[in-house]
Formats: structure tokens, sequence, C-alpha cells
């Protein structure tokens, strides 16, 4: 496929001055007619710490009764008042919604509000509009003038009836058993209505295993839910021989050797489901093996965190193989939109790691029959917990002459967050030969670190330790801590084109199910014991020796964990009613 990102954002007007920068509309014409919102955007006075905007937003789709404008900001900037609109943030993320009086939004009609805020540092203009989840500024594809390349597009189109973002103007499907979960916990009717990934963990789920739904049962469920209008179905692709060599609580069913099986057994099925005429109308979002790639960047040999599993698959090339038979057999249907995983800050953001990375995940999309055309994008932090944004350090502060790299908590990482990572390493993937229109999503399922334990600013400069550890969100002991971690919450909900580059925050991870278990646990699941599950356990070298701070009594990866899900809804940031 050819993901082409069809904007008029060379059209954009962006004047930049000591009082004005403004983010114009596009031009009128054909052009403004494919164009589903526009956004003018201007800084009206602006000061050292502070400034006072207003902002003006365009419907150029249906009518609507009330609306919600979405934007990030790149740098510290900080909502601190606004008039004619309801306007929240959290860390970057601004939402504003309509007033009692302003709902209304005819086709064509405009609507205007204004706020004021600090900063430091640059004022930039936000990247990236959404209207209702619908990105503004941007070529929907309904015809009129190309105006040139963007990288956060909408719905356009390529010839094979693909678009640019498969999250755009989309619901995306609620998995009804992850649902009844939720809704069955004490206050989970809250989130019980937030769509998440379907796991795909063994051959058995495709058909279904112990009575649970099996593929064709939430694609039919899908359909009924899709109604009239577009949705998307996150599917997680998790089966690789050797699964999870640098871990073993979500080890699988497959030996290191059983490739044609991974194929045959399981791939093969999958994609012949997918591709039944009957699914064509849905968006297939698929999430590549979570982990698997990244394993043979740092832990298939020369390092203290080198595993023999690890080595192993390296050696034999069963990850690579049969990653890139996934992408070939699934990319070749027309509605699946595969997205490879790319593990997470604290993993790859050192350039020592994330270099290599990209030149793997460029072999891989580009051997066995695979082509850089059967990926749509990559997705970060899958299952895991590292902040989306950390609003109150970045990588570029210094402290008393030092960098926060330099803090133990940084340890000379090039990103302090996720979606800073996702965005430059998006960069770096069309550098090595992706496509511009590459989309990058962000699992927030459980990195909102919400709770009294949440910073409210920015650490003390008595040093640059207790700067970061002050004011990071974070709260994890160490950023290599992946297991059940204790204090953790609900991250941002899912959102579709939430800043620049970034296809949508998803829930890949279904919040309260167990990463592993806390203790041995005899099971005919393929899940070992891992120690880093275990809370007791002091660490090892990928967590720099440092305790655990996992909970304790998880069961098996996987499996419900209500404890676990209590926790997550008490410490949600953004908070829940």
């Amino acid at each position: 496929m050819n993901r082409t990102r069809s904007a008029v954002f060379a059209a954009l007007t962006l004047v930049a001055g000591s009082s004005c920068m403004a983010l114009g509309a596009a031009p009128a014409g054909a052009a403004t007619a494919s164009v589903p919102c526009t956004v003018d955007y201007q800084v009206q006075n602006q000061w050292s710490t502070g400034f006072t905007a207003a902002v003006t937003v365009t419907n150029n789709g249906s009518a609507k009764s009330n609306w919600s404008l979405k934007w990030s900001y790149a740098g510290d900037q900080q909502v601190t008042g606004g008039w004619s609109a309801q306007i929240r943030q959290s860390g970057a993320a601004v939402t504003a919604t309509n007033e009692s009086y302003n709902g209304a939004l005819a086709s064509g009609g405009s609507v205007g509000f204004g706020f004021q805020g600090t900063y430091g540092g640059t004022n930039a203009v936000p990247a990236t509009f959404t209207l209702d989840g619908v990105t503004c500024n941007v070529d929907d594809g309904s015809g009129g003038d190309d105006g040139g390349g963007g990288d956060n597009g909408g719905g356009a189109t390529d010839p094979s009836g693909r678009v640019d973002n498969p999250y755009v103007d989309a619901k995306v499907y609620v998995n009804p058993e992850w649902s009844a979960h939720a809704a069955a916990e004490p206050g989970g009717s809250r989130v019980s209505g937030e769509p998440t990934a379907v796991w795909l963990d063994s051959i058995g789920t495709i058909d279904g295993v112990n009575g649970a739904m099996g593929l064709r049962d939430h694609l039919d469920t899908a359909l009924t839910q899709k109604g009239s209008g577009e949705l998307v179905v996150q599917l997680v692709i998790y089966d690789l021989p050797g699964r999870d060599c640098a871990a073993l609580a979500s080890n699988g069913e497959l030996g290191p050797t059983d490739i044609d099986a991974y194929e045959t057994q399981y791939i093969d099925p999958i994609a012949s489901i997918l591709s039944d005429p009957k699914y064509a109308g849905l968006r297939i979002s698929t999430i590549v093996e979570p982990d698997s790639l990244p394993n043979l960047v740092t832990n298939a040999g020369g390092t203290d965190t080198t595993t023999e599993a690890c080595t192993t698959m390296k050696a034999n090339g069963n990850y690579e193989k049969g990653v890139s038979y996934a992408l070939e057999k699934l990319g070749a249907i027309p509605n699946v939109y595969n997205y490879i995983d790319a593990a997470h800050h604290g993993w790859l953001g050192w350039d020592t790691n994330l270099d290599p990375a990209v030149q793997e995940f460029h072999k891989v999309a580009t051997t066995n029959g695979a082509s850089v055309d059967d990926v749509a994008g990559f997705i970060v932090n899958t299952a895991n917990y590292s902040a989306t944004t950390e609003p109150y350090f970045k990588v570029t502060d210094s402290v008393n002459g030092q960098t926060v790299r330099q803090s133990t908590w940084v340890d000379w990482n090039n990103y302090v967050d996720e979606q800073s990572y996702a965005q430059a390493l998006r960069t770096k993937l069309v550098s090595a030969g992706f496509d511009s229109g590459t989309g990058m999503l962000i699992d927030t399922s459980r990195n909102g670190w919400g709770g009294s334990a949440r910073p409210t600013g920015a650490g003390p400069l008595t040093s640059v330790d207790d700067y970061v550890n002050g004011g990071r969100i974070d709260r994890r002991i160490h950023v290599g801590n992946w297991c059940n971690q204790s204090g953790a919450g609900l991250g941002e909900r899912p959102t579709t084109a939430p800043a620049a580059g970034i296809d949508a925050y998803v829930w890949a991870k279904p919040p309260g199910e167990s990463d592993g278990s806390s203790t041995a646990i005899p099971n005919d699941e393929g899940k070992g014991f891992d120690r880093m599950c275990d809370p007791t356990y002091g660490g090892n070298a990928r967590n720099g020796n440092n305790p655990t701070g996992a909970l304790p009594d998880a069961p098996l990866a996987g499996h419900w964990f209500s404890a676990q899900f209590q926790q997550l809804m008490q410490n949600a940031y953004p908070p829940l009613p």
C-alpha cells in the first residue's frame, strides 16, 4: 500500500512575531471543501513567561450540537484559564469543549474561544488539531486540490481503499469479554465502555478457548457495533516461536524452531478469517508481536542483559521470519493496518539501541516477502507503564550545570516519555525508508500515574536527581520495571490523532489483565514464573538491581487481577468521574 497523506499544510500560514503567531485556515476553494475542519490559532499577546491566545474553529462537515477540540503542545505550555470553552489539560494534551451556549456548530459555521497560559523556552503553535476525533487542516480525500505532504493525516484514501489513519472518523471495538470483567468491578462501569485490544496469544484463541469468543465471534460482534459508520478492531498478534525470550511470564506455546507451525497454524488461519469479504467493511489494526524485535536488539548478545533464549532466536532467525511473514500475509488484506511493536523509551531510547532497532525494523519489513507497504506504523509502550508525556521536566533541562540525562532515573537516555520517543522514532523510520505517512500508536492503558503520589510541579533544584525524582509523573522505582506495577493508574482514554505523527492513543493492554504471577503457578498455557513479578525480588541488570515494584498475589499473565484494576481506577489520570 502507499500511505500517502494528502494534506493542505503547505497552504497554511504560519506567522511568527513579537505579538502574533497564527496557524491559519486553508484558502477558500476546492481544497477547502475537502478539509473537514480548520483551526485558526493565534497568540495575541506574549511576554517572558505567559501568553494569551484566540482560537477559531470552522466546521466543514455535518452540523454538530456539541464539539470537542484537541491539540498537544511540543513545549511546556500550561493553560491557566479560558473563556467561551471548557478547557482542561493533561500533560501536553489539551481538550476544549463547548459551553452550554455555543455547542451548536453548523456546517460551514465557526466558533471562537480564548485562553491564557504560561510557557518556558519557546511557545510553538501546536502542529495538529482534531475536532471530535477528525484531524483539521488536512485534506480528507473527498476531493479538491492536493496541498502537499503532511505528517499526521486524516482520512485520505489510496486506490486500494486504505485510509492514512484508520482511527480517524471511526469508533473502536469494545471487547465485550473485557467490558464484562470491568463492569463487574465496583465502579468499573466508568470505563467498561472503553475500547481495548483482543489478544490472540495462542493458536486456540483463533477459535476460542474454554468457551471464550474466537476471532470470528469478535468480528461478528464488531459488525454489530459498527452500524453505519466506521469501526476499528484492534488485534494483538502474539504467538511467535520462542516468544518473550527475555522474560518468562508470557512465554508461549511454540518452541524456538516451530516457525512452520506459526505460519501455517497461526498466521494463515488469521489471514483467512480477516480476508472474508464479510469483514471487508471493518478496519483491522494489528499490533504485531510485542517485545520480539526489540529483544533481538538488546538481549541477544554482548551485554549484561543477554539471555540464552534471545541469543538462540537471533541465531535461528525465526523472530524475523515470523514477523516478516505476518506483515506480508496480513498486509495483503486491504482493510488491515499492521503496527509493529517498538518497545518503549526506557528500553530503546538510547541512540545505541534506537538506531540498530530502526535498522532491524527495516530489515524485517523488506525481507522474506514483506514490504514497507505492509506497515501502517509502529506502537510504543505496549503493556508498559511509561508516561505519555512528562510535563514537569524535559530531557534538555539542566540543574546546577548537570543535564537531566545525568540523573539516575534518566541514565543518559535521549527521551523521558513515550510521545517524544515515538515522534523521534517515526522521524528515524521515515529516514530509513518507511513511508512518510507512517503513524504511531501509544498504549496509554496503564500510564496515567494519578492519585495522591502524582507531582503537581517540578522537583526541587537541589540536585539533578531531586529535580527529576520530585517532578516525574512515572513513579516506578526504575524505568525497567514492567510487571503489575504498584501505584499505576489508567492513562489517557483512547483518542484519535492526539499529536503530530501519532495515529492514536490506544488501550492495547486491557486494564486489569495481569502481566504475570507473583509466585510460581503450574499451568498448561506455557507461562513461566518471572521473578520481576515477585514483589520480594531485588532485581537484575535490566532494572539496575532495584526492587521490582510489583503487586503481590497476582495471577498468571492475561488472567483477571481485580486488585490491580481497582488500583488503576483509583490512580487514573485524567481522573475518573
